[in-house]
């Protein structure tokens, strides 16, 4: 496949990166629209039918939605500005972890029980989205 002339093999390479990058967007917009398609539905879903729902069960299905509106989220921007765009995003998210989870081991005793509970979930949400991004 490769030619002679230096000038093709570069346009040949290029050609297959931007292929391959083309290629990635297409599964990237697919994955997008099944995310908004279930997201969409969950949405209808719980409108519909939060009068028969538990708590535990809307409070679960408001979760994911956060977590694949996140997703959602990532997926746009990886498709607009490429795949490094979310770096930083990560970098906080490990910071953020990592300091509540300091701040927990040595606070957790004082702590009233909703903040308490409230705080584990929110970094149980954190190691989602960090696990999601790596």
């Amino acid at each position: 496949m490769f030619h002679s002339n230096p000038e093709e093999n570069e346009a040949l390479k290029n050609r297959s990166g931007a292929d391959q990058t083309s290629d990635e967007n297409k599964r990237r917009i697919e994955q997008l629209e099944n995310l908004v398609e279930v997201h969409t539905r969950t949405e209808r879903h719980l409108e519909q039918h939060a009068d028969i729902a538990s708590e535990e069960q809307i409070r679960r299905a408001k979760e994911l939605q956060e977590i694949r509106e996140k997703e959602i989220e990532k997926l746009e921007d990886i498709i607009a500005y490429g795949e490094n765009a979310n770096n930083d995003e990560l970098e906080n998210l490990k910071k953020n972890y990592e300091y509540t989870e300091g701040y927990l081991r040595h606070n957790a005793d004082h702590m009233d029980p909703e903040t308490l509970k409230n705080t584990k979930e929110k970094q149980e949400h954190r190691r989602e989205q960090i696990d999601f991004l790596e």
